[in-house]
Parts: C-alpha cells; sequence; structure tokens
C-alpha cells in the first residue's frame, strides 16, 4: 500500500509538471507516456496520493536539511547558544565582524536554528552585505516559515538594494504574522511611498534613456516650462485634487503614476522640440514614438 502512495504521488507530481508552460511538445508527450505507465503498471491515478503528502516539499525539506547538517548535540546546542548571546553582546557594542564570527560559528554547531541565520543577517546588513542578508533570511525561513523577523530583516536587504517590490512583499509577510508592530508599519509604508515616487519618474521620464528626476530639475528650459504649466488652473486643481483625495494607498499610487503621465503628455504638447532635444542627449532615438503616445 505505501509503495502503490508512493507512485501515486510521483504520478501527481508529474502531472503537476505538464502545467509548465515551458515545457516543448516532445517533453509534455513523453511525460504524458510516463504518467500512462506508472498508472498501468502500478494500478494508481494520481487521485490516489495522499492529500497530504507533496512529494516535491519533502524532497525539498530533504535536501534543505541535508545542507544544513545533521542534528546538533546537547552539548553543541549550549555551546551555540552561549555564541549568540555573546554574539548579541557585540553586536549591542558595534564590533560587527567580531559578532558575525560568534554567529558563524554557532551555525557551524547548530545549523538547524533560524536564530543564528536571521541574527547574522543583521551583521551582513550593518556591514553592507545585503546579498548574503538575504541568503540567510531564506535559510532561516526554509527553517521556520513563520519567523516574523527574518521577514522583517528580508525587506530591509531587499530595500538596500533597491529592490522595492521585493521588500514590500517581505514586509508584508511580516506585518501579516506581527499585526501590531509599528516598524514593520513604518517601513511597509515607506517602502509604498519609494514605489509610488519612483512610478512617477518612471512616468516622467520614461521617455528619456538614462535620465532621472534630478536630471530634469537640473534643466533650466525644462523647469520654466513645467513652471509655466503648473500656472495652469486645470493643472492646479488636478495636484490639488491628489493630494487631499482620500483614496486608499493603492489608489493614490495609481492616482500619482496617472498625474506623472499627464505632466509628460503636456510637456510634449508645450514643448516637443525640448524633449526631443533631451532624448537625443540622452542616447535616446529620435525616431522612438513618445511613450505617453502609446496603446
Amino acid at each position: 500500500m505505501a509503495v502503490k502512495g508512493l507512485v501515486a504521488a510521483i504520478v501527481q507530481f508529474l502531472t503537476d509538471q505538464l502545467q509548465d508552460g515551458d515545457m516543448t511538445a516532445d517533453s509534455r508527450e513523453s511525460l504524458e507516456v510516463a504518467i500512462q505507465c506508472l498508472e498501468s503498471a502500478y494500478s494508481v491515478q494520481a487521485s490516489d496520493a495522499p492529500s497530504s503528502f507533496n512529494l516535491y516539499t519533502v524532497y525539498k525539506n530533504s535536501v534543505e536539511n541535508a545542507e544544513l547538517g545533521p542534528e546538533a548535540t546537547p552539548e553543541a546546542k549550549a555551546e551555540a547558544e552561549r555564541l549568540k548571546n555573546e554574539g548579541n553582546a557585540l553586536m549591542k557594542a558595534e564590533k560587527h565582524k567580531e559578532a558575525l564570527s560568534n554567529y558563524t560559528k554557532a551555525i557551524e554547531l547548530d545549523g538547524r536554528n533560524a536564530v543564528y541565520y536571521c541574527n547574522r543577517a543583521a551583521v551582513h546588513s550593518k556591514l553592507g552585505n545585503h546579498t548574503l542578508a538575504i541568503k540567510d533570511c531564506h535559510t532561516a525561513l526554509s527553517i521556520d516559515p513563520s519567523y516574523s523577523k527574518a521577514y522583517g530583516r528580508l525587506g530591509l536587504a531587499y530595500s538596500s538594494l533597491e529592490k522595492h517590490k521585493e521588500a514590500k512583499e517581505s514586509y508584508e509577510k511580516a506585518l501579516a504574522m506581527e499585526p501590531d508592530n509599528e516598524s514593520y508599519r513604518n517601513n511597509l509604508q515607506l517602502t509604498e511611498e519609494k514605489l509610488a515616487h519612483l512610478g512617477v519618474n518612471q512616468a516622467l521620464v520614461g521617455g528619456l534613456p538614462g535620465m532621472d528626476l534630478s536630471a530634469l530639475l537640473s534643466n533650466p528650459a525644462l523647469m520654466n516650462m513645467a513652471r509655466q504649466m503648473l500656472s495652469d488652473p486645470a493643472m492646479q486643481n488636478m495636484m490639488c485634487n491628489l493630494m487631499t483625495s482620500n483614496v486608499e494607498e493603492g489608489g493614490r499610487m495609481e492616482a500619482l503614476i496617472e498625474a506623472g503621465h499627464q505632466l509628460a503628455q503636456q510637456m510634449q504638447n508645450v514643448n516637443p522640440e525640448l524633449i526631443e532635444s533631451l532624448r537625443r542627449q540622452m542616447g535616446g532615438n529620435p525616431n522612438d514614438p513618445d511613450p505617453s503616445q502609446k496603446n
């Protein structure tokens, strides 16, 4: 019975793989033949697999546990905990490299403790090694998927690398686990504001490769044109409504981006020669269509 359950789980896994859109027609046909052979040889179907058993999850956890090393002895766990506490004290004293060494030694003694990886991630972030911090956070979460602090530190590392979308997702997960945590809430709000700013920036300069908003602000002709446009009562009303509206955060972000598109459109209409000149200066193709005109 156990053998049939395992084969059914294999059939279930292979059936799920058929949903992979990148699979070629030949590979899909071979997979279908393999499924049919297993079903015929063992008289099973994918639905016969235990509902609580996922073959891929079992395999993934097995590989990850192997990488984490064997279960630590009580003596090793006690020494690892001592090293962790000493590392915490070193962090408070801002002796980051020494703390890093302590956490690493703790991991070598007990590689299945999520706290040690999360603490080491904090040191990596302090030292500017954000990629290593992300790796340690993911390892901590593979050990304990409900570890909110690991998600919080993951968000910080992503934010430091300007990966605000990933940071937002991490802070949202941390906040879902700790709804009353003001730090996660504030960091999430800051990340959403950065995403909104990037959206407006891209809307304003989408047709100017390599130029950012600060470059625009240093152009006198462009700023003079912007001042003239903003003196238009219709534009003033639009900006006033945007800033005083009570829409939710998601709606406000969309409104900001839409305002950026409208401003870019008006800039193109008021002085197309200036916009075209800026495109040429920044290496754009003068024959490229204006992004605000794209369907």
